[in-house]
């Protein structure tokens, strides 16, 4: 909505704004503090430890006399390799997500018995409670449906016998709700969004039985609700890829930040999809998408390899694309060699390609994967590993399902809520102190002025004590 509508004058609103920059804005140059970790982050890139856990391992580099080693990425959930959880799997079909979500959470793998208990659970929680989705969702619409799954997450709460116990026992029973609620949410939300602010006709799909979470997923999001087997379990594959990564990324810090607090798990859920919903965190496929559509216009032929290095090139030099310099879905913050869930989810998209006659785009991607990291060099001027993140292939893959770009993050959040769940549980266990990092004030004191004496504008430095 524009400001205009808003019941606040535009020239008021401008001053307002001027007199915060003069004394909002700090000078770059206070953050060389060897003391201050800018993004909670040391200077040679490694997170700031801030506790132990037992639930995710991301690997992706050796110390060795101060220097990064590169070496191939490798990520655990509860100390199994990813690798050996999706290959392994021989449970029922693309139910894997189901898998994780009971390891994650639980801790262990379940046996057959557990796995078949764990999924009737699911089945059971994921209509959502009676008149929720006419009452929270249809009569208040939004343009946005990971801020629609924040706010319906929150409104969980009211619907909920005993939402504020923090038991253990209640917590889990709140987390797996969410798990099986929250691929409904979304899809309720996005159909309401296309109705309400697309002008398209109005879908709402009730869970089925016969389905995991993510046939469930397509099920609701489908207006036919038709789709294939393959279609199902690539889409499996990639919840279980995007399930965990560790305490210190950004939305999973948020649920540990909020659960320390003694908050309930409906407002630490939510903070966590507003987290992720930051397009520094959970967007990254939809810049990649993007980047990859303007790619095909701009470029003649793309199975040549110059032409395709010469395009990176100019993306590089903030020439074409959005202008950013950023080739998106190459690096990551800690994989140097290889991202594990991008050489899994690399190897099924490579099949669905052949299926939906889409392999000429799928190698699109393996040429940008196989040519960036040289030109990536060149320009940073140092001999630096670079690989193709999971982001890379995930955008292609929701598009290969006819999955609008508005679902990409919301996935995420469908996704990573296992994760989140199972920090929130261990931090509720093992956290002893709210989590409170400090801040170097770096203002100077000044008198109080009088109301009678204040000038329109009173500059800081200027009425500062020494």
């Amino acid at each position: 909505m524009p400001v205009e509508n808003y019941m606040i004058n535009r020239s008021y609103l401008d001053k307002l704004y001027k007199k915060f920059t003069n004394y909002t804005q700090i000078d770059p140059s206070a953050f060389d503090n060897v003391n201050i970790k800018r993004g909670l982050r040391n200077a040679d890139g490694t997170g700031v430890m801030a506790g132990v856990t037992l639930i995710g391992n991301v690997h992706g580099y050796l110390i060795n006399e101060g220097d990064r080693m590169p070496i191939d990425g490798e990520l655990y959930y509860r100390g199994i390799n990813i690798k050996d959880l999706v290959e392994g799997y021989d449970g029922p079909k693309n139910r894997r997500f189901e898998e994780v979500a009971h390891l994650l959470l639980l801790g262990s793998l379940p046996n057959a018995e557990e796995f078949e208990m764990f999924g009737s659970m699911l089945t059971k929680l994921r209509d959502l409670p009676r008149g929720f989705t006419e009452d929270m969702i249809i009569k208040a619409p939004s343009s946005d449906i990971m801020n629609k799954m924040g706010r319906s997450v929150l409104a969980m709460y009211s619907y909920d016998p005993d939402p504020s116990n923090l038991s253990v026992e209640n917590v889990l029973r709140q987390c797996i709700e969410l798990t099986a609620r929250l691929p409904i949410i979304a899809a309720h939300a996005f159909h309401v969004k296309r109705h309400f602010y697309d002008r398209k006709s109005l879908y709402i799909h009730l869970p089925k039985a016969k389905y995991g979470t993510a046939g469930n997923f397509l099920n609701a999001v489908r207006p036919d609700k038709k789709f294939t087997e393959s279609e199902e379990s690539i889409l499996d594959l990639a919840l279980v890829l995007h399930a965990e990564h560790g305490g210190g990324n950004n939305s999973t810090f948020t649920t540990r930040v909020l659960t320390s607090a003694g908050t309930d798990t409906y407002s630490a859920i939510s903070a966590a999809i507003g987290s992720l919903r930051g397009y520094r965190h959970g967007g990254a496929n939809i810049k990649v998408h993007n980047m990859f559509e303007t790619m095909k216009e701009d470029v003649h032929d793309v199975r040549d390899d110059d032409e395709i290095a010469d395009y990176l090139e100019r993306i590089l030099r903030k020439e074409v694309g959005d202008r950013s310099g950023l080739i998106y879905g190459m690096g990551h913050a800690i994989y140097t060699k290889s991202d594990p869930r991008a050489v899994l989810l690399k190897k099924a998209a490579r099949e669905l390609a052949i299926e939906k006659g889409m392999l000429d785009e799928f190698e699109l991607l393996d040429r940008v994967e196989r040519l960036a990291p040289a030109i990536l060099n060149r320009k940073m001027g140092a001999n630096r590993v670079v690989c193709a993140n999971v982001d890379m292939y995930s955008g292609f893959v929701y598009r290969m399902l006819n999955i609008p770009m508005e679902l990409y993050t919301p996935l995420f959040a469908i996704a990573r809520i296992a994760g989140w769940s199972a920090h929130r549980v261990e931090e509720l266990l093992s956290g002893t102190k709210i989590i409170r990092p400090a801040y170097k004030n770096i203002a100077k004191t000044r008198a109080y002025t009088p109301m009678s004496e204040r000038t329109d504008y009173e500059d800081p430095t200027m009425t500062a004590k020494p």
